[in-house]
């Protein structure tokens, strides 16, 4: 073989190949080469790592290094091509290297196989996507973090079953928000120290005869360590279907608030106002202010879903080791990463830009009798009731009160007691909406003093998550 054979027909020794049907099906560059970046770093790191133990010499790892560089700066300029012919973006990368430094640039590939190279070079590219991502999240999570803080003690309906349950605080609610953001985060910190091995040494599947040093090259990369077996550094796709995993359930969360903002709003709830930046108008109905972007929040989950799912499905009924069916790995990583960080932006975005309207929250936050649990334990603490027969009471009350059409927000405790004479020195405040929110002071709850806190406290765990 010439020097200056095509590296795409490196196995023509014994095979003819030629179809271009193959070609087209096996072509993967059009994708992969995303992990252009990545596969030089792996490239750089190999190369002195194979002159440090003498595989080959300090004068061809100089010269393989440099070409690499200089194909690190041509790709970044915007002045590379990636030839579809050459399959891959590894190929695409040796190829240019050879038109670059000549016959040097095949000693790269001594000790390696594009089996453990890809392997690297997929976990160098969600590392990243994972600290991207992670960014991100903190960035949300301050922002909600800020918002709870000016609405700590602002009043609005909190729903089970989407029906009036019991008055929160708009600060409480956002909170809750943040505290799944920061499972989130930590569940992608969990995926990276996870995928954070090298499996360069493995090669094809069996590991190498010469005497490299893994343990050097995964220093160079920034990895904790060395995978433990051959055949799993080579077939094993777990992290990134942690990552896709993650993803998946960040997703869950985005999509929920994104849900919460369309119907917030709404004229029906008008609990926010959406900006206007943010949103588009309708080809036909000029009064529109259509949520756009919480909307596409939404249904992006559906997306990333199903690169999740796409990717489970191709690696469940694999053998060991490699298998070409992996290459499907790479659109749906490259997909969910893009989609994930865009929700992620446009969460952030619509928090930064909404305005509340803590008066039509606070008069809806009484709606719905929404303080009758507050009557009935003051029933439990005053009158001695058990509570089971205080709620029955109070069940009583409410509807007895709508048939006059009328809500506990309506009446006095001189009109209760109307109904049940216990009623008769019933503070006035225990109708309030205000009265409730502050009396939930259990850890955890809606207590505009305990929200102050609670703020403060994801302030500094969100500052803490490593």
């Amino acid at each position: 073989m010439t020097d200056t054979t095509r590296e795409d027909q490196v196995w023509e020794g014994w095979l003819t190949g030629g179809s271009s049907l193959l070609e087209e099906i096996n072509a993967s560059v059009r994708f992969d080469y995303r992990l252009a970046q990545q596969d030089i770093d792996g490239s750089i790191a190999h190369a002195h790592m194979l002159a440090k133990c003498e595989v080959i010499s300090s004068a061809e790892a100089e010269q393989i290094v440099a070409g690499l560089e200089q194909i690190r700066g041509e790709i970044k300029s915007g002045d590379f091509t990636f030839d579809p012919g050459l399959e891959d973006v590894h190929m695409n990368v040796e190829a240019r290297l050879r038109d670059l430094i000549g016959p040097t640039a095949g000693r790269l590939h001594t000790a390696r196989s594009r089996n453990d190279q890809v392997a690297v070079d997929a976990r160098l590219w969600v590392r990243d996507a994972i600290d991207r991502l992670d960014a991100l999240l903190v960035r949300v999570i301050e922002v909600i973090v800020d918002r709870a803080e000016v609405h700590h003690a602002d009043v609005m309906p909190g729903f089970t079953h989407l029906q009036c349950a019991q008055p929160v605080t708009i600060g409480h609610h956002l909170l809750a928000y943040g505290e799944m953001f920061l499972r989130d985060r930590d569940r992608l910190r969990s995926a990276r120290r996870r995928l954070d091995e090298s499996p360069l040494g493995a090669a094809a599947l069996a590991g190498t005869g010469y005497p490299i040093d893994p343990y050097d090259t995964a220093r160079r990369l920034g990895f904790r360590g060395v995978t433990h077996n051959s055949l799993d550094a080579v077939s094993d796709r777990d992290f990134i279907l942690d990552y896709l995993s993650a993803g998946a359930t960040l997703a869950v969360h985005v999509s929920r608030l994104g849900e919460e903002m369309v119907i917030w709003s709404t004229p029906q709830f008008g609990f926010i106002k959406l900006p206007e930046d943010l949103c588009a108008g309708s080809s036909i109905m000029p009064q529109k202010r259509n949520p756009d972007l919480p909307e596409l929040m939404r249904a992006k989950s559906g997306r990333i879903f199903g690169d999740l799912m796409a990717l489970l499905t191709v690696m469940k009924g694999l053998p060991l080791a490699y298998s070409r069916d992996m290459q499907e790995d790479k659109e749906a990583l490259f997909d969910a990463a893009d989609n994930l960080e865009l929700s992620v932006r446009a969460v952030e975005a619509m928090l930064r830009g909404i305005t509340f309207r803590p008066e039509k929250t606070r008069s809806d936050a009484a709606l719905g009798n929404t303080v009758a649990t507050d009557v009935a334990d003051w029933l439990v603490a005053e009158r001695g009731l058990p509570f089971r027969e205080a709620h029955s009471v109070v069940g009583g009350l409410v509807k007895w009160l709508g048939v006059q059409g009328r809500e506990l927000k309506d009446s006095s405790p001189s009109e209760l007691a109307d109904f049940d004479t216990r009623f008769e020195v019933l503070p006035a405040e225990v109708l309030t909406v205000e009265y409730a929110v502050a009396r939930r002071t259990s850890p955890g709850g809606t207590s505009p003093v305990l929200v102050r806190k609670a703020a403060v406290e994801l302030r500094r765990r969100n500052a803490e998550i490593n």
